[in-house]
């Protein structure tokens, strides 16, 4: 099974951007976490990061037939992109979405997600595990969990 993981806008920045928020770990040392996780679970992925919109969109349309599924943190796009939630659409690959703070806890625009009412699950909330719980339950949906 082969995953890939996006990570978008100012991800980059993980472990100097307001720690307090998003904790410690920079975006190497999640990527790792999830690699291990993901041997664990018998599956492969490979990981994109970008902070422009249209290299997203077209990580997404190109998973289509090279990916099993996606996890995907959308980033501030979340909450504003309806063009990358048409990628998900037009693609057909399935995906969970991923935050790393409880976006239901923060400012009221963060609570609106473009993306989780066609998603197949969301995990916020959890700091880096977030990603790891999301990989974890996509390969479960997908019929591979163990």
């Amino acid at each position: 099974m082969k995953i890939l993981v996006i990570h978008g806008p100012n991800l980059n920045m993980l472990g100097t951007r307001e720690p307090g928020l998003y904790g410690s770990l920079t975006l190497e040392n999640v990527n790792s976490a999830i690699l291990k996780t993901a041997r664990e679970l018998g599956a492969e992925a490979d990981f994109f990061q970008s902070n422009a919109e249209g290299a997203l969109i077209d990580a997404v349309q190109g998973a289509r037939g090279r990916y099993d599924g996606i996890v995907i943190n959308p980033g501030g796009f979340t909450h504003t992109s309806v063009a990358l939630r048409d990628a998900f659409l037009a693609s057909g690959v399935p995906f969970v979405e991923a935050h790393i703070s409880n976006v239901h806890a923060r400012e009221p625009f963060r609570k609106i997600s473009y993306f989780s009412d066609i998603a197949l699950g969301v995990v916020c909330g959890l700091g880096a595990e977030s990603y790891l719980s999301a990989l974890r339950g996509l390969v479960f949906k997908l019929g591979a969990g163990k």
